[in-house]
């Protein structure tokens, strides 16, 4: 069983908070989703694993078993152009939990009229897939958002 840690300081919110419906509706995958604090913070890699796809808003650690965790950060940032954000990383890389991927700032996300909620799915995996998913309340970057079983 794989323990999925949130890659972002704030409150955990729940999928169904998230503004966008592709989220929302767990079209990506089941997770959960995390309101950001509202500083110049890092995220950080939820397990241990490679990174398997980076991009500026968005990136998908895959662990030794092959399951891909997605942290998407904020909704609709793909159309910042990168603006904001910074690599920390490269696609590739083994990271281990807690290493830092993306710096960016959440308040500079919601000046530009976008949500900082960000969204940390389980990619190819179905909700029954998942356990103790954590849907509200403060979270660090070590705080258990959901296992993969």
């Amino acid at each position: 069983m794989t323990t999925v840690t949130s890659p972002l300081a704030g409150a955990a919110v729940g999928l169904s908070a998230v503004p966008d419906p592709v989220f929302s509706g767990s079209m990506v995958g089941p997770g959960t989703a995390v309101d950001p604090v509202r500083e110049r913070t890092e995220a950080v890699a939820p397990v241990d694993g490679i990174i398997v796809s980076l991009h500026p808003h968005a990136f998908v650690v895959a662990d030794a078993d092959g399951h891909g965790v997605l942290t998407h950060l904020g909704i609709d940032t793909v159309q910042l152009n990168g603006e904001g954000f910074e690599l920390l990383a490269a696609k590739g890389d083994t990271v281990q939990r807690g290493e830092a991927i993306v710096r960016w700032d959440p308040t500079a996300v919601e000046e530009a009229g976008k949500s900082p909620i960000s969204p940390v799915i389980a990619l190819e995996a179905s909700a029954d897939s998942l356990a103790a998913v954590l849907e509200d309340g403060p979270v660090e970057t070590s705080t258990a958002l959901f296992k993969w079983k």
